[in-house]
């Protein structure tokens, strides 16, 4: 019985000391697999990679660090590329293959359709109406794609023209109303060694803005419309634009840009126009924060904005109305490929850029129309910024810039005929003739087969064929 006692004991010792060990390995192992499970990165790519992109960056890199204080799980590489190699080269290649980034800014309209086409872009119609945030936003139109939501806008803008006041003044000259009051002021800047147009055109888009004011000037909104539809019985080959290239072209010749405009960047057309070497500059909004003279004090940088005017681009003629080019154009997309952890985790992250601290920041330090309905203090923006919002607060008509509503491949022709009729190389007619071809070419295709999804997962145009190229500023 004794016996028995003792080893009764020695067998509850061993059993105890047992489960022990499996409770403390059991204990020791599942943090470390729960850890594993739940570490997620998420790959953000942005364009915010030059001077007067510098204010966005930092909004937006604080929205990152704050997520990841509160997410401790999530890991965000937040990587910037250039806009064209983003946008023309890489994000196109990644669409192809299936593999772009989870995250990515980029522009709406037309460049996002064969990415909705291809299923390669999340759906976002659930999360918008899941979160409330549909009545927030202020315009959705170029994010949406058969009534379904590809991306939300993150901004606003407008491309008015400024002008100098002080030349202006000291010319005797008026703010133009008409574009043959334009032509006259080009020609009085030109007699007086002022380079009329400011224009840093490395990028090709810039110079697209002079292009597509004067078409819209010469033949109204509902032409590029029905063109950018492919709508049958409309050409780029017409009368009225050939008159709008043909002004842009007697501009070229009668020295209304520098004759090396489409070498310079932009930093360096904005240093023509805030030097007062350029009397005239023609962009967009986001380009504000740029416009002081970097040799003057501290206390003294707002001074070259208190010079600066904002107007409309002239009308073709006077009395009629002078839309602006602008709209919700940038913003956010997300990949198709996420997994549910991954898209749960990005779609948090997404909603964070849309609260209004978040949008107000955007307004007073990125001087970036907000894309979301809040209010803001126009007088605390800053001379210019204050002058684009009541331009837009009294604008009736504005239009999206031609090269969001271009197909890509229709839209690189548009890009390049203009550049090389700033260079001189091209005429306004061949610019139009390579400009409409390519629209056959597109057009022809969409019409013959549109594309698909492959078995393997590649944008197919429908004969077997990957679509590699042109997917679109």
């Amino acid at each position: 019985m004794k016996w028995l006692l003792n080893w009764g004991w020695i067998l509850l010792y061993i059993t105890v000391l047992a489960v022990s060990v499996l409770l403390i390995t059991a204990g020791n192992r599942d943090p470390i697999e729960e850890d594993q499970i739940d570490k997620i990165t998420l790959t953000f790519r942005h364009f915010w990679t030059k001077e007067h992109d510098r204010p966005m960056l930092n909004i937006f890199e604080d929205v990152v660090a704050d997520y990841q204080k509160a997410h401790p799980n999530v890991k965000v590489n937040f990587e910037g590329m250039d806009q064209t190699t983003h946008r023309e080269q890489q994000l196109k290649s990644e669409m192809v293959t299936g593999t772009p980034p989870d995250m990515f800014v980029l522009f709406g309209g037309a460049e996002i359709e064969p990415y909705a086409r291809a299923n390669r872009l999340m759906d976002l119609s659930q999360f918008v109406m899941e979160r409330g945030l549909k009545e927030q936003y202020r315009d959705l139109q170029l994010w949406t794609f058969d009534g379904r939501i590809y991306g939300l806008p993150i901004e606003g803008n407008a491309e008015p023209l400024y002008y100098n006041k002080t030349i202006f003044d000291t010319l005797g000259l008026q703010a133009p109303n008409t574009l043959a009051e334009l032509n006259h002021i080009i020609q009085v800047l030109r007699d007086n060694g002022y380079i009329p147009f400011a224009l840093g055109n490395e990028d090709r888009w810039p110079a697209a803005i002079f292009a597509h004011y004067l078409m819209d000037r010469y033949a109204g909104p509902e032409l590029i419309q029905a063109l950018s539809q492919g709508e049958d019985g409309h050409d780029f080959r017409n009368g009225k634009y050939l008159k709008a290239y043909e002004h842009l072209d007697g501009w070229v010749k009668a020295g209304a840009f520098a004759p090396s405009a489409n070498g310079f960047t932009t930093e360096e057309a904005i240093s023509q126009f805030t030097e007062g070497k350029a009397a005239m500059y023609l962009n967009g909004n986001w380009d504000i924060n740029l416009f002081h003279r970097d040799d003057q004090v501290s206390h003294s940088k707002s001074s070259f904005q208190d010079e600066v005017g904002v107007i409309p681009f002239p009308s073709f003629r006077l009395g009629e109305t002078s839309s602006i080019a602008g709209g919700y154009t940038i913003g956010i997309g997300l990949s198709s490929n996420l997994d549910e952890t991954k898209k749960e985790a990005a779609l948090d992250l997404l909603e964070r850029f849309y609260t209004k601290e978040i949008q107000s920041r955007i307004v007073y330090e990125g001087l970036r129309l907000p894309s979301i309905k809040i209010s803001y203090d126009p007088e605390k923006t800053g001379p210019v910024f204050a002058q684009v919002i009541t331009l837009m607060e009294q604008s009736t008509h504005s239009f999206v810039p031609y090269d969001n509503i271009l197909s890509p491949e229709v839209k690189r022709s548009f890009l390049k005929g203009v550049k090389e009729m700033i260079g001189g190389q091209m005429s306004a007619e061949e610019a139009l003739e390579d400009l409409q071809l390519s629209s056959n070419l597109y057009w022809n295709q969409r019409r013959s087969s549109l594309p698909f999804k492959n078995s393997g997962g590649a944008m197919d145009g429908g004969d077997g064929r990957e679509v590699q190229g042109d997917l679109g500023r």
